[in-house]
């Protein structure tokens, strides 16, 4: 079901701003440093976070390249698209927050650029 989603992508660390309307953690591990009352977040959303084994090439060569970037990408989409039944729910609350009003994925890598959230984004408006 494709929907007019408003989504933002920002740092967790960044504090919660007025814009930000409903704040979803999509990072399979939870951040350093962020305790879960200043993250202000109405879920954590693992399920649509990449594998562990995404997870660890993204850090490890994801900045690097072009082609890194791009094969993480294309991987990551793959899983999604494989979804299963925690995907599933995990996208049905954030449409009924989308349905809402904007949504704001947030992340905990440094790059604000190549970064899983962003990624998510991506995939989440091309669906």
């Amino acid at each position: 079901m494709a929907l007019p989603l408003t989504i933002a992508v920002k740092r967790i660390h960044e504090p919660a701003g007025p814009g930000d309307g409903t704040r979803f953690l999509v990072d399979r591990l939870w951040p350093r440093g962020v305790s879960k009352e200043k993250a202000a977040i109405a879920a954590w959303l693992k399920p649509l976070s990449p594998s562990d084994t995404l997870r660890k090439r993204f850090h490890g060569e994801t900045a690097a390249s072009d082609e890194a970037w791009d094969a993480f990408r294309s991987d990551y989409f793959a899983e999604l698209d494989a979804g299963g039944d925690a995907v599933k729910a995990a996208l049905f609350t954030l449409d009924a927050a989308a349905r809402a009003g904007p949504v704001t994925l947030l992340y905990a890598a440094k790059n604000e650029v190549r970064n899983n959230a962003a990624a998510l984004r991506e995939w989440l408006e091309r669906r």
